[in-house]
């Protein structure tokens, strides 16, 4: 139970704290940049606690009932032929299932911020993100086998969002490539 009580505190404590973590990062960081850097970064500061909160409340709030109405879907009551097999879950195991998931949903939302990033500095376009679909969704359905219990039904409810954010990052790219060719043509 200890023990419990200290992982519980451990993500709790992560979790409620990870926007003042991020702004002092941001703090430590921003004396070393320009001023147009701090006004590209600042959009990325708001959306990467924002993504990471939207993910874990949908991992907390509708996977896990339906992950957890699946597993207990396997138990067999007694006197219907079979061996009877009852779920018998502990505390410890049950939470640190919930926080293994919350994690992986929160961390996996941020897939726009990387994606954008890359393509804020150059080094991806959406050009080659819309051409790379199926790869994209192959990778991303690999991304959500190995993060998420070995279920298809919490691998399918991370992959729909997962895909729906690598969608949405190729718009919010373009958008941002766009501005990126206005700045080239103001004269200066």
């Amino acid at each position: 139970t200890f023990v419990t009580y200290i992982k519980l505190a451990v993500y709790g404590g992560f979790f409620v704290a990870f926007p003042y973590i991020a702004t002092e990062v941001y703090l430590f960081v921003a004396p070393g940049l320009f001023k147009h850097e701090k006004h590209v970064l600042a959009p990325y500061l708001i959306a990467a606690p924002l993504l990471f909160f939207i993910g874990a409340a949908m991992a907390y709030y509708f996977v896990m009932p339906k992950a957890w109405a699946f597993f207990i879907g396997f138990e067999i009551p007694h006197g219907e032929g079979a061996l009877p097999l009852t779920i018998q879950a502990k505390v410890s195991e049950y939470l640190g299932l919930v926080m293994h998931i919350i994690l992986a949903f929160g961390l996996a939302f941020q897939l726009p911020i990387l994606l954008t990033l890359l393509i804020r500095v150059g080094l991806l376009t959406t050009a080659t993100l819309a051409s790379k679909r199926r790869y994209a969704v192959v990778i991303l359905l690999t991304i959500a086998a190995f993060i998420t219990p070995p279920d298809i039904l919490s691998q399918v409810l991370l992959f729909i969002p997962l895909y729906a954010l690598y969608e949405m990052s190729i718009i919010v790219g373009r958008v941002i490539e766009r501005g990126r060719v206005v700045e080239e043509k103001i004269p200066t």
